[in-house]
């Protein structure tokens, strides 16, 4: 193929399609641009389906790679190792909408690849990585009903933005990615500050529009870069033999289905599957698989029936009923917050962690989060759902849950939130909509450490079933794992009282129509607000303080130019603090400012260092009066400590109204606690005057005394005014930036 380019203007940037250049050995490879940012996406191809397997391989990566961003990798190493969190994410957004446009019952290995060569944050790179993949397996031999397209969509000021830029999303009060084909939504995923439901719907419109256009744009230039298509024939079993399992397992099988108990309905089902297996074994000796493919297809055609038809479930619920809730918190002595969640037969632990904002997640990747305070990691190990398998760490699915419940929660932590969280959600049992349960877990455990949110959230999953053999369906408000697994939809959206808050949509079908998305969203938010009403009555508000095992921390911003008196020379000062205190200091420098997070395990603690803090960088104030302490006697008079790193000169004229000729009458000694008034302060040098008789009474026909010229200064003279600048670097906080005016 030679070399060819296509380009559309998309949300105002160009688009351009570059293929025939790269890679020319895999099944189909192109060249995104979008602005500044290029993605090149391959599409690779086995020429022969796997005998053995019953699902379909499909395996994206997208490889993050920081010369994209001119960065080297940090570590030891110096070279890019396991994938990120976002890169898994982006692969799964990639994933998601293409997966259900392959044959059924194909079974070849399909590779999407995905590597980021240059990122410009305004031109989102997933969006880029979405419609190469979508190019290069449509001009691949591969078999895949596309071209699909994806866009993200904000919202500024009440107005809809497609591919908003960086600045356009940090204003925008959602973030939506929505991907599908010309006909139909195919995937949605993202986040929003409680939106109402119909806004929601309304930027999924607004998204499929564009999508549509991108999706014309690729059909434009298709026919001419595609190879023929691998020939696929998907399989039909022989029909005596369906018409022979349906007669025989079928009534049994639908008793067996509608359980309302999972290990009980697992058990019933295995039993009548084995039963099966065993009768036709003999009969059809050479046709096992076709028994069991045709047992499977019978179990979804039964339940799609009975649900969209008859709108039975198979625990007997009805279509928008939520299964039954109960809500535990404080479990636990010595953790920070807990909260044990359960939804029938899904149970997840939620423990919430506070630390201070030094313990954050360092990001090395490149996007533009650097940071991350807030942490949500998910754990599903296999006894959740009785079976055996080492644990190997978290999967995409794992971290696609964990980032789902981040995303739903976040908007909710209060502002300026002097903590780094972290909340870990173990999935205890499971049977459907573990995610959801995730989210309501996790309100519960920040709840209960006291973190004061904005609004509790929850979350609930919504299914679809559709009729094989007509046009009805029914909309399921918190799905079983069977309805996940034999439906057509898992719509999970989260929440507060106001509005969404989170929404991710997987389909397996060809996509979703208009009204199939609004009833989902009203009966969803009608199942959220019974369950928030559960967690409202466990614990109405969060606790009143933090555990005691949660250390204190506060926070406190000062000017950019006392940074370096908090530190001190060699970091001295901030050493200080902390021996003195027993608090832990960090300090910051941010733009015109530096941001001072102090953490100990006691209030005693936190009040001692703010204190010594607050005195480095408090700003003396002519005609206030101050505690202080005389650090030394002098001919002429004292100098007293009025604040912390801050000398003043108290002459021996402003002690008292009365006349002293020495310092020996006034009485003064060091070490002497005195209460002194700032009369001046030079704003030339910044020295400080103090004056004790300012406070005292001036006695009734009180004439001063005229004082007598200063002799003339000798070079070195350590007499006068000046011999504490010689001596200490000027009013003793000179050196310190104490006074810096």
């Amino acid at each position: 193929m030679e070399e060819q380019k296509f380009q559309m203007d998309f949300a105002g940037r160009p688009l351009v399609i570059e293929v025939g250049k790269l890679a020319k050995q895999a099944s189909g490879a192109a060249l995104v641009r979008y602005g500044d940012t290029a993605v090149f996406v391959t599409a690779t191809g086995s020429k022969e389906a796997r005998e053995d397997a019953d699902f379909f391989p499909l395996t994206v990566d997208y490889e993050e790679k920081m010369y994209s961003v001119g960065k080297i990798p940090g570590g030891f190493i110096k070279r890019e190792g396991k994938p990120p969190e976002s890169a898994t994410l982006f692969a799964r957004l990639i994933d998601r909408p293409i997966r259900p446009l392959f044959p059924k019952t194909y079974r070849h290995d399909v590779h999407v690849v995905a590597y980021d060569f240059c990122v410009d944050h305004d031109n989102a790179p997933e969006i880029a990585a979405m419609i190469g993949a979508s190019v290069s397996l449509c001009m691949s031999h591969i078999p895949f009903a596309g071209p699909i397209a994806g866009v993200r969509v904000g919202r500024v000021d009440g107005e809809f933005v497609i591919n908003p830029t960086v600045a356009q999303s940090e204003a925008s009060d959602m973030d939506i990615v929505v991907a599908g084909t010309k006909d139909a939504i195919l995937m949605v995923e993202g986040g929003a500050k409680e939106v109402p439901e119909e806004q929601i719907l309304d930027a999924i419109m607004v998204a499929h529009e564009e999508i549509k256009k991108v999706v014309e744009f690729q059909l434009s230039f298709l026919d001419s870069i595609s190879v023929p298509k691998q020939e696929f024939v998907e399989k039909e079993p022989p029909a005596d033999i369906v018409e022979a399992v349906h007669a025989y397992g079928e009534e049994a099988m639908k008793t067996a289905i509608f359980t309302a108990d999972k290990i009980e309905r697992e058990e019933k089902m295995n039993a009548v599957e084995a039963d099966i297996y065993e009768h036709f074994a003999d009969i059809y000796p050479d046709n096992g698989d076709d028994v069991a493919d045709i047992t499977q297809k019978m179990i979804k055609e039964i339940v799609r029936h009975m649900i969209a038809v008859d709108k039975i479930r198979p625990d007997g619920r009805r279509v928008d009923e939520v299964r039954p809730v109960s809500c535990e918190v404080g479990l636990f002595a010595r953790t920070h917050g807990t909260g044990l969640f359960t939804r029938g037969q899904t149970q997840i632990m939620s423990f919430c962690t506070l630390a201070p904002l030094s313990e954050s997640q360092h990001i090395d990747g490149v996007g533009l989060e650097t940071d991350r305070r807030y942490m949500h990691h998910y754990n599903f190990p296999s006894f959740c759902v009785g079976e055996t398998k080492s644990s190997r760490g978290p999967g995409r699915r794992e971290i696609g849950h964990g980032n789902l419940a981040h995303r739903a929660l976040k908007r909710m932590f209060p502002d300026n939130f002097p903590y780094t969280c972290r909340i870990v959600s173990d999935i205890l049992e499971s049977n459907g909509s573990s995610s959801m349960a995730t989210v309501c877990a996790g309100t519960l455990s920040l709840l209960d450490a006291g973190v004061k949110m904005k609004k509790p959230v929850a979350g609930i999953a919504m299914g679809l079933i559709t009729d094989y053999d007509s046009p009805k369906y029914a909309i399921l408000s918190d799905i079983l794992g069977d309805e996940d697994h034999l439906g057509d939809m898992d719509f999970k959206v989260t929440g507060t009282t106001d509005g969404i808050t989170a929404t991710q949509m997987d389909i397996k079908c060809d996509g979703l129509s208009y009204e199939i998305l609004e009833k989902a969203l009203n009966q969803a938010r009608e199942g959220r607000l019974h369950i928030l009403g559960i967690i409202n009555e466990t614990i109405p508000a969060p606790r009143e303080d933090y555990k005691p095992h949660v250390p204190r921390i506060e926070t406190l911003v000062i000017p950019k130019e006392f940074i370096g008196a908090v530190i001190g020379p060699g970091g001295k000062i901030i050493q200080g603090i902390q021996e003195q205190s027993g608090a832990i200091v960090t300090i910051e420098e941010e733009g015109d400012h530096g941001n001072i997070e102090v953490a100990a395990p006691n209030k005693d603690a936190i009040d001692k260092a703010m204190a010594l803090i607050k005195g480095i960088v408090a700003q003396p104030e002519e005609g206030e009066t101050y505690t202080g302490k005389v650090v030394s006697i002098m001919d002429f008079g004292a100098f007293v400590q009025f604040m912390p790193n801050r000398d003043g000169l108290l002459h021996i004229s402003e002690i008292a109204w009365e006349r002293f000729e020495k310092m020996e009458d006034t009485g003064l000694h060091e070490g002497d606690e005195v209460t002194v008034k700032l009369i001046e302060i030079d704003k030339k040098t910044g020295k400080f005057r103090l004056s004790m008789r300012a406070l005292l009474p001036k006695p009734e026909g009180y004439v001063e005394p005229e004082r007598p010229a200063r002799p003339p200064r000798r070079d070195g003279d350590r007499r006068g005014g000046g011999h504490r600048d010689d001596r200490r670097g000027g009013n003793r906080g000179g050196n310190r930036g104490g006074n810096r005016n």
